[in-house]
């Protein structure tokens, strides 16, 4: 029987390359402490990304790790999360009661944008971190029916209003002020003004992620928002056609030119699944969004299938990720959420929190 140290702990530990950081445990900072009594080990770790489904599979891998080195020994682990808030663009003032702003955007309408957006807000939420989720599509407005959401937000003071709830996520869209059948003919400074009395007067609450369906589209109202609106961090979602990707890659452009970093991408409609065989087949091509994100330097955050279940369950108000937690597309969206959570994880970090407040007063 080895005898165990702190020195066979740590690198045991250092073996494991956490999938959604790409980085060891050690180097997120991520243990806190290493409690040894004998051949017993108690290890405390803090996670920067939410991780409530995915605590116990890290603790049996690290604990086979220990194991292996120090035959004998076993390890008890405390796995929890935090998460902080990190920079947004420069000169632009970050909401009160957010952390951060997750931006999902595409160069063009019709690639599931809005779903996967449903879907990357349920499965935060499942993964323990508190999410709203901003519809910015104010020509068309799809929210409030992929949320089973319906009825106008109530505002206490007559100034703000109160993000309609379901399924543990906070939501606001345009969707909820207008008739379904109403069409938006505005003009875009309309459009910017409307979504930016949307995102600053809802009320919300102390979210660790606001997760923001963008418009289709790198037009003016987009790259307002883009400039306007505190992000800390943008997906681009594409299909693996040619045409969908040109488009994607303009989306990808313009969040750069306002310095908002790029989390990752996710690939949808990666492969058609036929719902009466089963077979798989790649109808839009393949092989598109790992190629965009080779060239852009990005991660391809994840690859989703189209399924016929996926649009049925968003048009019904009960999107896949609530409908059917234990399915393999639900384990898809859940694998893109941690890896959006953890790749935010390792950008700038926000201090201004911690800066003191300098006040001048006559004596």
């Amino acid at each position: 029987m080895s005898e165990l140290t702190r020195e066979i702990i740590q690198a045991a530990l250092d073996q494991h390359m956490d999938p959604h950081m790409d980085s060891t445990l050690s180097a997120a900072k991520a243990i806190d402490a290493i409690d040894i009594n004998g051949n017993s080990a108690a290890i405390k770790i803090t996670l920067p990304y939410p991780c409530a489904r995915y605590k116990d599979e890290l603790a049996q891998q690290l604990s086979a790790l220990i194991t292996t080195a120090a035959p004998g020994s076993e390890a008890t682990f405390d796995i929890s999360h935090k998460v902080i808030p990190h920079s947004v663009q420069q000169g632009v003032k970050r909401l009160e009661n957010v952390k951060n702003i997750i931006a999902v955007a595409s160069g063009k309408g019709g690639v599931g944008k809005s779903t996967t957006s449903v879907n990357l807000a349920l499965a935060l939420t499942a993964e323990g971190a508190t999410v709203g989720l901003l519809d910015a599509d104010i020509y068309g407005p799809s929210q409030p029916r992929m949320m089973g959401l319906a009825g106008q937000p109530e505002s206490e003071d007559g100034k703000s209003l109160e993000p309609m709830e379901n399924y543990a996520v906070q939501c606001m869209s345009i969707g909820f002020l207008i008739d379904e059948e109403t069409p938006m003919i505005w003009r875009g400074p309309m459009v910017t003004q409307a979504l930016e009395q949307l995102l600053n007067d809802t009320r919300w609450r102390d979210l660790d992620y606001l997760i923001i369906d963008m418009p289709p589209g790198t037009g003016d109202t987009q790259l307002t928002l883009a400039q306007k609106v505190p992000v800390s961090g943008a997906i681009i979602v594409t299909t693996p056609q040619d045409i969908a990707l040109l488009d994607a890659r303009k989306g990808l452009k313009m969040f750069e030119k306002v310095d908002i970093p790029i989390l990752g991408i996710v690939e949808n409609m990666s492969t058609h699944v036929c719902s009466s065989c089963g077979h798989v087949e790649p109808i839009f091509g393949e092989g598109g969004g790992q190629q965009m994100a080779t060239e852009s330097d990005v991660s391809l955050l994840g690859k989703l299938p189209l399924q016929l279940n996926i649009r049925v369950q968003a048009d019904s108000g009960k999107p896949t990720v609530v409908a059917e937690p234990d399915s393999s597309a639900t384990s898809m969206y859940r694998e893109i959420a941690r890896k959006t959570a953890a790749r935010l994880s390792t950008k700038a970090k926000d201090y201004s929190s911690k800066f003191p407040n300098i006040v001048i007063q006559n004596t």
